[in-house]
């Protein structure tokens, strides 16, 4: 009697068992395809932005503003604001980190638009603090000329050892 009743329990056990281990496997693929799933995401992403950049910005028409800092200890940068044709494109903040980044070599892309063929101005606003620690406010321009392709523009900010204050420079790539 008592093998009677332990038979159908054991029976139990291990379909319920069998059952489990299936329901394992059948996890395990599911994790995978998540994952492939995930994987196929992010290069639709990469590749949607990538589409989207061609299509707002083509080499046509194309400028991008870049800037660099080349060794910053005259000049502790707080902000930038651009201004071409006497429009403002943009302005940023910098964080105490960013300022790190730019002074250990980083460059930072700006600004990416388009401008028709033809002559325009390039205005950059500096604020920050100069030698002593003095707030420091200065602005650089340069005209340029924009053919049909993209066009690259560096803003460049330098220590001047013999002045012993920072130089702002643009140039053409």
């Amino acid at each position: 009697m008592k093998s009677i009743f332990l038979l159908p329990v054991a029976l139990l056990a291990l379909t319920i068992g069998a059952g489990a281990a299936a329901e394992g496997e059948e996890g395990t693929s599911l994790e995978k395809r998540i994952q492939n799933l995930k994987r196929e995401v992010l290069s639709l992403n990469r590749d949607l932005f990538i589409l989207e950049e061609e299509l707002l910005f083509p080499a046509n028409s194309q400028v991008a503003v870049f800037l660099s800092l080349d060794v910053g200890r005259f000049f502790q940068l707080d902000s930038v604001q651009l201004k071409i044709d006497d429009k403002p494109v943009t302005g940023y903040l910098y964080t105490r980190r960013e300022g790190e980044a730019l002074r250990r070599g980083g460059v930072q892309r700006l600004w990416v638009g388009n401008l028709p063929s033809g002559e325009h101005e390039l205005v950059a606003l500096f604020v920050g603090k100069g030698p002593h620690d003095r707030d420091y406010r200065r602005a650089t321009s340069i005209t340029f000329e924009k053919e049909p392709g993209p066009k690259y523009l560096e803003i460049r900010i330098r220590d001047s050892e013999a002045m012993m204050q920072p130089e702002f420079e643009i140039r053409e790539w």
